[in-house]
């Protein structure tokens, strides 16, 4: 499903305006272009020579993790009729590059991939330790740059910002959906009130023991765990019992197991 999307994202909003969304995909877009090759064509011969060099470089293990997604994508590609959907370049790259993420996310939450320009960060990582989120950038950006010589400065700035959607897209999916907020709570005075509204509002905390650094007090700290959409609600409640409290806060990208009260 994963590779269908991403073809879906390339056929139907990326290649009818011919604007290259960075990696392989993106240089089929381009030959498309310029020599009117098949996309699926250009991206199934650089795919296998991706995969070559995977086994040279990456070892067996790896080049088999690749090689379903690098062989099924054009595939899709091939199976994927290339309509413009959206007339607006801007929009239909936008959309592109956001339905891409989510393509390219739904095969990183099941450890597969679509191959392609995933390869040389891997390569350069194992030998020259460089992360491989910088190469795949500088990778993206290199091809969208072509967009210049094809279809104009344009077409390269909004490349570009597509590129930023779709890797805020992966983030956001890879990291999770099931957001919530983490709460830190310390009162010298009300801890208990507070965690009475707690349990009222429908959710447990977990107490910590916990000592001042300066001052060497001996003091408790509440964690409770919500909802996103309730934080801004219980903030309300901790403020009205105890302007003074100490409330720090982290963002979760996902919780599992546990317990509250409104299960």
């Amino acid at each position: 499903m994963g590779v269908e999307i991403i073809a879906i994202s390339i056929n139907l909003f990326a290649a009818p305006h011919k604007i290259a969304l960075g990696g392989v995909s993106g240089v089929s877009v381009l030959l498309d272009a310029v020599f009117s090759i098949p996309t699926y064509a250009t991206v199934l011969v650089l795919n296998l020579l991706m995969l070559v060099l995977s086994y040279l470089f990456l070892g067996k293990k790896t080049t088999i993790n690749i090689a379903l997604g690098s062989l099924m994508l054009p595939i899709g590609l091939a199976l994927t009729p290339e309509i413009m959907l959206v007339k607006d370049p801007f929009v239909s790259v936008i959309a592109s590059g956001a339905i891409f993420g989510v393509g390219l996310a739904l095969l990183y939450r099941c450890n597969a991939s679509s191959g392609g320009t995933a390869v040389p960060p891997m390569i350069v990582k194992k030998y020259f330790r460089i992360k491989e989120p910088i190469t795949l950038l500088v990778i993206d950006l290199v091809v969208t740059f072509f967009n210049i010589f094809v279809t104009g400065f344009e077409s390269f700035v909004v490349a570009t910002i597509a590129l930023v959607i779709s890797s805020a897209v992966i983030d956001y999916i890879e990291t999770g959906l099931d957001r919530k907020k983490v709460l830190y709570i310390m009162s010298t005075e009300k801890e208990n009130e507070i965690r009475k509204a707690i349990l009222a509002y429908g959710t447990t905390t977990t107490i910590f023991d916990v000592t001042g650094g300066h001052s060497g007090d001996e003091n408790r700290m509440i964690m409770v765990v919500i909802e996103s959409n309730d934080y801004f609600a219980l903030l309300s409640i901790l403020e009205d019992i105890d302007p003074k409290a100490f409330v720090l806060v982290y963002n979760a990208s996902e919780v599992h197991g546990g317990f509250s009260l409104k299960d």
